[in-house]
């Protein structure tokens, strides 16, 4: 599918934009929207190159105003490892996994409420996974609708099967709905000056009958007409091409017609095009130039040549292009991929290719954890994330190899982004798994061990974080602190929702226990910082938290770090707070929450948005923070901590809540943390935006 969702569309959902125009398939769609009124769930059932991609995301779109809490597509064709998929649907809401709590669980928090839509797109690979999956999620969530693709029925009790054929041809074709409609648009695209005319209908329907009317094989016909004549077209798919390793058992005729189409593609490619195919087969869910360059040069194909080989595949409709912020992505069909594939297996050069794809994301981790902390943070935030199925495949072919060290090391050298990026859960799962896989004394244990910790929350570390905030109130309310101060969230901050009072002894264990260098040792050294502050707030004693965490951002200011200069605007913000200048605290506040968005830290987000709130009621704006309460809340539902944060029991939020209340009136007071959650963040930081925060700050 093409096009990818922003990063933040609120309760909409993810659904990308179609990349052209929607050709036929009127009664399925008409189908498909009668069943999702009714039925729980509906599988679009067909062979490879059918169409139920394409369809069910035309499907989505025009449910989705069906579907206050959105529509949202999981897309599983890059998934190897099955006990992921609630990582994936996870990934797909938005939703970051920072808790121990059982996956499922979160999951089914996060989908509760008002109807809400999932597309789980290409499952057969993991069928039994994914139906275990959906039976849980339709057992619990009664206002869910799933609308999956797969080439087979998913078995589950209630769901609804809906077969999908081939685009109908001639006759049996209205105007404009059938395969000769699909081959002519997609031929106009490719070359604007075809027409349909009596002189050529003959051979276009011949074209599409020889293709049985696969909208796949269509597509990648008409694309030929940018460099030959129709008839040409049409004497190329006279011959049948079969162009992989000899296969002995039959093949249905839409199989063969699919790998006709794909066979002749790949015959008219050059040699060194194909090869080029056959090696991007590799990645999953994507690439950038660099990577493509490291992973498929060697042999003919030299690096300075990938570039305009793969601007060749794309000129073929082999390779699709994607502008991804700062640069471009690229990406393969699953079924061009695929075939790619078994070429690669054909040529023998399979395990070859995927140690470079693995060695690759090895490197490309190492610079990233080298640089995390410096100016190009939000860069590596971005590019990471749009590299996570990448790095997961990476992940499983270090945990297939004999040598224990590389996934230990690849598992570890990736805290920052388990840490800092939202993926806490997931890293803690690849992790346990490298380090039962031996039991040494290497320097990669040490570092995996050390990640492990980092990103890893006990029991009692939430227990002695609740007692330092009972202690800080008690302490708080004996000095006549502000009523502000009195109640702040201090279990809010990621910091203390993962106990890092009682996780300082660890943080601060002897060197051995920590990386022994790059990014790793400086965050070390900030990390030391923000604890200290926390602890000193938890004491009152504000003058000296505002002294630490200018220490902190001065640090992070000498790197151009962002993440951690956070929680410096973070504590700021509370020392001014305590002190009683709620419009100081407002400016460090601010600065916390947008910082903590730009490399998606969502739980930073949250903490800073519980602590805007309160400045916000503190400097009179009742509304406002109201509104920003509102946010947080869904926020924190998101990150999965509603319950393991307990940040409803806190006093901050009761409290805080009550006084809100109070001030409005209950009725405004509900509207205005109704639309609160409502907000994206995006919205909730232009709200903010306009109260003297700098341009372009965010």
């Amino acid at each position: 599918m093409a096009g990818a969702a922003g990063k933040d569309d609120g309760r909409s959902g993810n659904l990308p934009t179609e990349a052209n125009a929607f050709i036929g398939r009127r009664p399925e769609l008409s189908r498909i929207a009668a069943l999702l009124g009714s039925a729980r769930l509906v599988t679009l059932t067909g062979p490879g190159g059918v169409g139920k991609s394409r369809l069910a995301l035309r499907a989505a779109h025009d449910a989705r105003p069906a579907f206050p809490d959105g529509a949202w597509l999981v897309e599983l064709s890059s998934l190897t490892d099955a006990s992921l998929l609630p990582h994936a649907v996870m990934d797909a809401l938005g939703r970051s996994d920072q808790t121990v709590r059982p996956l499922l669980d979160v999951l089914v928090e996060g989908l509760t409420g008002r109807p809400v839509l999932l597309v789980l797109d290409t499952c057969e690979h993991i069928l039994t996974p994914c139906a275990q999956l959906v039976g849980e999620l339709l057992d619990r969530v009664p206002q869910l609708r799933i609308l999956a693709t797969s080439r087979q029925p998913l078995a589950v009790p209630g769901e609804y099967v809906l077969p999908l054929d081939p685009l109908p041809l001639g006759a049996a074709a209205d105007a404009g709905e059938g395969a000769v409609a699909l081959f002519t648009a997609r031929a106009t695209a490719a070359a604007p000056a075809f027409r349909v005319t009596e002189a050529n209908r003959a051979q276009i329907e011949a074209i599409c009958t020889r293709l049985d009317g696969i909208p796949l094989a269509l597509e990648l016909a008409a694309v030929r007409l940018r460099g030959m004549p129709l008839d040409r077209l049409l004497e190329g798919l006279d011959s049948r091409f079969d162009l992989l390793t000899a296969r002995t058992e039959p093949r249905i005729a839409r199989h063969q017609t699919l790998r006709t189409a794909i066979g002749w593609s790949h015959e008219l490619c050059t040699p060194l095009e194909r090869l080029l195919w056959a090696r991007l087969s590799v990645f999953a869910d994507g690439w950038d130039l660099e990577a493509a360059e490291f992973v498929c040069h060697g042999g003919p194909l030299e690096t300075e040549r990938v570039l305009e080989l793969l601007s060749w595949l794309i000129e073929k409709s082999i390779v699709v292009q994607e502008p991804d912020g700062a640069g471009m992505r690229f990406r393969m069909l699953d079924t061009l991929r695929a075939f790619g594939a078994q070429w690669l297996e054909g040529l023998g050069e399979s395990e070859a290719v995927r140690r470079r794809h693995r060695d690759y994301y090895r490197w490309l981790a190492r610079r990233g954890e080298a640089e995390w902390l410096g100016s190009a943070q939000r860069a590596w935030a971005e590019r990471m994330c749009a590299e996570h199925a990448n790095v997961r495949l990476a992940l499983e072919e270090c945990l297939a190899d004999p040598d224990t060290s590389c996934a230990l090391e690849l598992a570890g050298t990736l805290w920052f982004f388990w840490f800092a990026c939202g993926y806490a859960e997931e890293g803690r799962t690849y992790l346990a798994r490298a380090l039962r896989r031996g039991d040494d004394s290497s320097a990669e244990r040490v570092l995996a061990l050390w990640a492990q910790r980092l990103i890893t929350l006990d029991p009692e570390d939430l227990d002695a974080s609740e007692q330092v905030s009972t202690a800080y109130t008690r302490l708080a309310a004996a000095r006549g602190l502000p009523e502000e101060a009195l109640h702040l969230p201090l279990n809010g901050a990621s910091l203390a929702v993962r106990g890092e009072s009682a996780r300082s002894a660890i943080l601060h264990a002897p060197s051995g226990q920590a990386p022994a260098g790059g990014g790793g040792a400086v965050f070390f050294r900030l990390t030391a910082l923000a604890v200290q502050a926390y602890l000193l707030v938890a004491q009152g004693a504000f003058e000296r938290v505002a002294a630490v965490a200018g220490r902190l951002r001065a640090e992070c200011e000498k790197c151009g770090e962002l993440w951690m200069r956070a929680w410096g605007d973070y504590y700021l913000a509370l020392a001014r707070l305590g002190q009683g200048d709620a419009t100081a605290a407002a400016g460090h506040a601010r600065g916390a929450l947008c910082a903590k968005w730009r490399v998606h830290d969502r739980l930073g987000t949250a903490a800073a948005a519980d602590l805007l709130s309160a400045v916000e009621a503190a400097r009179g704006r009742a509304e406002r923070a109201a509104q920003l309460f509102g946010v947080s809340s869904r926020l924190w539902g998101e990150a999965g901590l509603a319950e393991l944060g307990r940040h409803n029991a806190t006093s901050f939020r009761t409290h805080h809540e009550r006084r809100l209340r109070t001030a409005l009136g209950d009725s405004l007071c509900d509207r205005l943390l109704g639309a609160g959650r409502e907000l994206t963040t995006d919205q909730a930081i232009k709200l903010v935006h306009g109260d003297g925060l700098p341009d372009g700050s965010c």
